[in-house]
């Protein structure tokens, strides 16, 4: 299978930019509100925590750049782009509600919906291209990680 890297290109921009504009939305209110609680010891630093989120991003973006090679009239292939797409909206949800709300609860609740689809999305990568599936596990132990620290933290406060 010849990889058409303007899909893959595209998705990774289209990942990075959807991160980028979430941490513009909250990054004014992580010292009034984030800032301010009890945090586990196990939490990395915020240049460690951006740095693998920029990782994780641009994976996600080659991972569903794979799946998109494969063509875009496949039912498979638009269903697990749909899959991602909800991903990326709950993934948003997530960290808005988490690091800008404050809503530790409702983050969990989000982050727990994310991880089941995260699933979900495997098997319709899996349909599609077996390296994409593979290159979400460093974002299911991502998001495991993410899940553990919410739960600690809505238990701490």
């Amino acid at each position: 299978m010849v990889i058409n890297l303007k899909y893959v290109f595209l998705s990774v921009l289209v990942c990075l930019l959807v991160g980028f504009v979430t941490v513009i939305t909250i990054q004014s209110t992580l010292e009034v509100g984030y800032n301010l609680l009890s945090r586990p010891s196990f939490e990395l630093s915020g240049n460690l925590f951006l740095g693998i989120w920029l990782v994780i991003f641009s994976v996600l973006g080659v991972a569903i750049g794979l799946v998109c090679n494969r063509g875009l009239h496949h039912v498979w292939v638009k269903t697990a782009f749909y899959h991602f797409g909800f991903i990326l909206l709950l993934n948003t949800a997530w960290a808005i509600t988490f690091f800008g709300l404050n809503q530790l609860f409702l983050s969990l609740l989000i982050i727990s919906a994310l991880l089941i689809l995260i699933f979900f999305t495997i098997k319709w990568f899996k349909i599609a291209s077996n390296l994409a599936t593979y290159l979400l596990i460093p974002y299911i132990a991502w998001v495991v990680y993410m899940w553990v620290l919410n739960f600690e933290i809505w238990r701490l406060n």
